[in-house]
């Protein structure tokens, strides 16, 4: 049997004229390597089609290049590698090359005060592309964390000097009896109420920078907090949370402007737009807070 060429559909004229801003595909299963450990990832890969007679673009190249990804840390230059072979091997029909990697960053976390660790999931999506004037890259993140409700724990203070006056109207005030008295169920006659909430981050990558910063803006995001959510823990790392949340109390607005300046003294980033959401125990609606530095909404 005579084998004949393949034809290839895509390099056939449009029969409609016209340029597209995005072309590619979406969803595509990725393993990656991210702060040394390998994750499942998604991948969207996509370049413009600019030529306006050209049928379409030849995603199985795309596909392909992707292939660099795997089994290396992921960094900056690496995803421009990639971004550059997009253009490449669409040398003619497209001027601009995008990339976004969505999946669960895999951290080991420490407990606070006991030799205990365990892992967290961040979940972040890179979103990079590649134009005539460079680079660019935006990282979001979720970082998980405890607030506890300035006016519920003011609240709560109250109706226990209010027990307290009650029960020591006719008895002596000694330090005994007021030691006994705290470690009552009347010392603790009400409770702050507390939510896990979430802080969501966008930021502005600096392009020259080599290293993904995702390592470090956890770090400082649950430093600025104070009260990071916790994985494996004894007794006494449960109490160590519980002195932290009660030392710690903020409204969403404290959060939204704690992670706003923690964000503008990160090296390596050029903006920043973030969202705070306290899912609160007492309504059932959240809270949320946002703040930006240097950010244009797309």
């Amino acid at each position: 049997m005579n084998k004949q060429p393949l034809e290839d559909i895509a390099a056939s004229p449009s029969t409609r004229l016209g340029t597209l801003s995005w072309v590619g595909m979406e969803g595509i299963a990725l393993p990656l390597k991210v702060a040394g450990q390998a994750i499942a990832a998604r991948a969207s890969a996509g370049v413009s089609l600019d030529d306006p007679t050209a049928r379409g673009i030849h995603m199985s190249r795309l596909y392909l290049a992707l292939a660099e990804l795997e089994d290396q840390e992921l960094s900056l230059p690496l995803v421009a590698a990639v971004l550059d072979a997009f253009l490449e091997s669409h040398e003619g029909l497209a001027k601009r090359a995008f990339l976004d990697l969505e999946g669960e960053a895999l951290l080991r976390r420490p407990a606070l005060i006991s030799p205990l660790s365990g892992w967290k999931t961040y979940p972040f999506t890179l979103r990079c592309r590649r134009d005539a004037q460079g680079l660019h890259a935006i990282l979001e993140l979720s970082v998980g964390y405890s607030s506890t409700c300035p006016c519920s724990a003011a609240l709560a203070r109250q109706l226990i000097q209010q027990a307290f006056d009650e029960d020591f109207t006719e008895m002596p005030v000694t330090r005994e009896s007021v030691r006994a008295w705290l470690g009552s169920d009347q010392g603790v006659l009400a409770t702050p109420h507390s939510q896990r909430s979430q802080a969501h981050l966008a930021v502005r990558l600096d392009a020259g920078r080599d290293a993904l910063p995702l390592l470090a803006l956890v770090d400082r995001v649950e430093r600025a907090l104070g009260t990071a959510l916790q994985t494996a823990v004894k007794r006494v790392d449960e109490q160590a949370f519980a002195l932290a949340n009660g030392q710690n109390l903020m409204f969403c607005e404290d959060a939204a402007r704690r992670l706003h300046h923690a964000l503008r003294d990160q090296p390596g980033l050029e903006g920043f737009s973030l969202r705070v959401v306290h899912a609160e125990s007492l309504h059932a609606h959240d809270a949320v807070a946002r703040s930006q530095w240097n950010w244009q909404e797309a």
